[in-house]
């Protein structure tokens, strides 16, 4: 899988900003994995750190085991040029992000042990701006 993700295409080009508020309801259990990193802030996350964090536990894994990204980008977000007077209407789209809640799990992994599964989430989780904890099947 090359490149960083996107909808291939969207209904409308920009996107209001939105409220994060209350927990996640969907995709907050394991479903695929044994081990999961789990948000428990809200945030954006853009594809960039998605990216970056998939890479990351790509690297730790090292050829064993299996990955599953659980979040997709999907929100355009604008931003104006820089130096640009106010007004004049809302900016181009610059990046893509995944809306995320507390709760929700963003990656499940399977197939290492228990301790190189919270070290390779552990450090996922630091490519990401927001703060998560690494959940397993046995007490999620």
């Amino acid at each position: 899988m090359g490149g960083l993700l996107m909808p291939k295409r969207v209904k409308y080009r920009k996107a209001q900003r939105g409220r994060m508020k209350g927990l996640a309801v969907r995709g907050s259990t394991l479903a695929f994995g044994d081990f999961g990193l789990k948000a428990l802030e809200p945030g954006w996350i853009t594809n960039r750190q998605i990216e970056a964090a998939r890479v990351s536990l790509a690297r730790s894994l090292k050829r064993g085991g299996k990955i599953w990204v659980r979040i997709f980008p999907d929100k355009p977000v604008t931003k104006k040029p820089a130096e640009t007077r106010m007004g004049k209407g809302k900016g181009n789209p610059e990046a893509w992000v995944a809306v995320v809640k507390p709760g929700r799990i963003l990656y499940e992994m399977e197939g290492v042990s228990e301790a190189a599964a919270r070290e390779a989430l552990w450090h996922a989780g630091q490519k990401l701006g927001i703060a998560t904890k690494v959940v397993s099947r046995a007490r999620v």
